[in-house]
């Protein structure tokens, strides 16, 4: 019998063109597992912060439908019944709808005044060179590090000689001049990115400078305008030490006084049910302005690095 014997395959000379069969197959490379560890680590340390933040205000909402005596007796469980009162008699016997207006109107006033001098301020600064634009501009910043607590009795006095004390209108002004400095400071730097050549064009055009400023350049500002709003109404809306040393009267109380008074009003037997009611109800409105303006405030603070 005979055997067929398969020649042995022969090595290409040098020089000679290899084909694709003659190479030998290649293992697919494995993926990568760099920043496998940080992006757990990371997803991680964002999980728990977000059960630190929204627990809290989920059990604020929760308890503001129990009663006193659920309230101590199982903090931690779910209400048996919603007690509905709870929020009436928060608004009414307490006088938490005469708070919320007064914090409509003194927020309300003092964050469009903030916004129309801070943004006038910040653009002349921004676009304009002029002896002593510098020291202005930092006297601005040095105004953020001012603490609060030194200002205090100074202010008092201030406001009172002007006949402002105890009034909505002079807390609207203190509110403005206590918010001006961040202000100015984040839109200085927020109309440094926007282009010159549209303003050029504008003043070409015969524009004024106001016109062009508010028909041009402020709408080209907005993400910016909204994501500082943002953050002065949050800190408005919460203010406590300014209202509490300039507003000593009763009927003009915002939301953050009459919070406290409403703990303190029966002493020891607080109204805790009513107290958390009262709590939600100043929570709601910064909750809503923030998921509301959220994708404006990220396109505001990401402006300036994405141009």
């Amino acid at each position: 019998m005979k055997t067929t014997q398969t020649p042995a395959p022969v090595p290409a000379e040098s020089g000679a063109p290899v084909t694709k069969e003659d190479t030998p197959p290649t293992r697919p490379p494995k993926p990568k597992k760099e920043g496998t560890v940080l992006n757990v680590f990371s997803h991680g340390v964002l999980v728990i912060w977000a059960f630190m933040v929204v627990m809290p205000l989920l059990w604020a909402v929760m308890t503001s439908f129990k009663d006193d005596r659920s309230i101590f007796s199982s903090p931690w469980s779910l209400p048996d019944t919603l007690h509905f009162d709870n929020w009436s008699r928060a608004w009414t016997e307490a006088n938490m709808s005469d708070y919320f207006l007064n914090t409509v109107l003194v927020v309300g006033g003092s964050l469009v005044g903030t916004l129309v001098l801070g943004s006038m301020a910040a653009y002349v600064l921004a676009r304009f060179d002029f002896p002593g634009n510098r020291f202005i501009y930092f006297l601005f910043i040095g105004g953020m590090s001012f603490p609060i607590m030194l200002a205090l009795v100074p202010l008092f006095y201030v406001v009172n000689n002007m006949g402002l004390l105890n009034t909505i209108h002079g807390l609207i002004l203190v509110y403005i001049a206590y918010s001006l400095p961040f202000t100015v400071f984040f839109l200085t730097a927020f109309f440094r990115t926007l282009p010159t050549s549209i303003a050029e064009a504008a003043f070409v055009d015969g524009a004024s400078h106001s016109r062009t400023f508010f028909q041009i350049m402020l709408p080209m500002a907005k993400p910016g305008l909204i994501s500082v709003g943002i953050f002065n109404f949050l800190g408005q809306w919460n203010q406590y030490m300014l209202p509490t040393v300039l507003n000593t009267d009763p009927d003009k109380r915002v939301l953050t006084q009459g919070l406290v008074q409403l703990a303190v009003s029966q002493g020891y037997k607080g109204d805790w049910s009513g107290l958390f009611a009262g709590l939600v109800m100043a929570m709601l409105p910064v909750l809503a302005a923030y998921i509301v303006f959220q994708r404006q405030v990220v396109q505001g603070l990401t402006a300036g690095a994405l141009k």
